[in-house]
């Protein structure tokens, strides 16, 4: 299932690095206090009220609001922000009423960030191929990642 992300377009591309221009989206967000684990879960059970029924609309009655990604988490001061994106087709006007005032709806606006393209493939070694470790017994990350770096002039990790 594909969920809706915010829209961006690659401005540069840099081995496998994007440096992405997003357009301005609208959020459900909250602030909740910390530690990061117990915020992130907090925050993200009263946002997914909101989505999941915790509303009212112009007629009164409730609706679900389709899942977004990302769900995004900040520190902000002593406390961390959570944030859920507003589908593309809902306005400041259309979205419906939360029943909870804990959090708001605002907008995010245009933004340069970069991102990392995932590899679309993934090789398994054998056991006649075993991993390099180190004297620890912890996996050799440079080792593993030597093969695929090869030939290229910048390196990344």
């Amino acid at each position: 299932m594909a969920y809706e992300s915010p829209t961006y377009r690659v401005e540069e591309l840099i081995d496998e690095i994007e440096l992405r221009r997003y357009e301005p989206y609208l959020v459900a967000e909250t602030l909740v206090p910390g530690p990061l684990e117990r915020a992130g879960n907090g925050g993200f059970r009263l946002l997914a009220g909101y989505i999941f029924s915790g509303n009212k609309t112009a007629d009164g009655d409730s609706t679900k609001i389709a899942t977004t990604t990302p769900v995004a988490q900040d520190r902000v001061g002593d406390q961390f922000r959570v944030r859920f994106m507003m589908p593309t087709r809902h306005t400041d006007e259309s979205l419906p009423t939360p029943k909870d005032l804990r959090f708001t709806i605002s907008e995010v606006g245009p933004q340069r960030l970069a991102g990392y393209k995932l590899p679309r493939s993934v090789v398994v070694q054998g056991a006649d191929d075993p991993l390099s470790k180190s004297g620890a017994g912890k996996i050799l990350k440079r080792d593993l990642r030597e093969p695929y770096w090869e030939g290229k002039d910048r390196q990344v990790g």
